[in-house]
């Protein structure tokens, strides 16, 4: 699948809005019959372009208050060192993100904790002897304004992709 269609981006624009769409409620939507929309959503999740279906969880609700976004610093640019501390983050399910960054510190990560005493001793206890840590930074959500949001799939539309 190397092209993506009007009735293939509608597909993907309200499977990021409802992904519990029964596949006839998705055709309805899409203006396709039942059969095409199923092949469709299978060939666009055999190429990738859908990657899972997942419950949005209130991370408030399940008693996550806090929001931490940690910067990380490298010691060694190294590739072995690099792949360990890639493993031991993927490792802790409190670091629900994480990106390489460019500017300071290596990496970005998004940390979710019960409260600030528990996320200072993950913080102390966890983060900061991950392999091949040098330093670390740290700054609190205050308020989400946004999260969670889908993908814009509008520069798609006239790209030929």
């Amino acid at each position: 699948m190397e092209t993506l269609d009007a009735y293939d981006l509608a597909i993907l624009q309200h499977l990021q809005e409802d992904g519990r769409l029964t596949n006839t409620e998705l055709a309805q939507r899409v203006g396709l019959s039942a059969a095409p929309c199923w092949r469709r959503v299978r060939a666009l999740e055999a190429a990738g372009f859908i990657r899972g279906y997942r419950a949005e969880i209130d991370r408030h609700k399940i008693g996550l208050g806090v929001l931490a976004f940690v910067r990380l610093d490298a010691a060694q640019i190294g590739a072995a060192s690099m792949r360990g501390l890639e493993q031991a983050i993927r490792a802790r399910p409190e670091i629900t993100s994480c990106h390489y960054i460019s500017g300071t510190g290596t990496f970005e990560l998004q940390v979710v904790a019960p409260d600030l005493e528990q996320f200072s001793r993950f913080a102390r206890e966890v983060l900061l002897h991950l392999p091949n840590v040098k330093d670390m930074h740290t700054s609190f959500s205050l308020g989400e304004v946004k999260a969670g949001g889908a993908l814009p799939l509008q520069h798609l539309r006239h790209s030929g992709r």
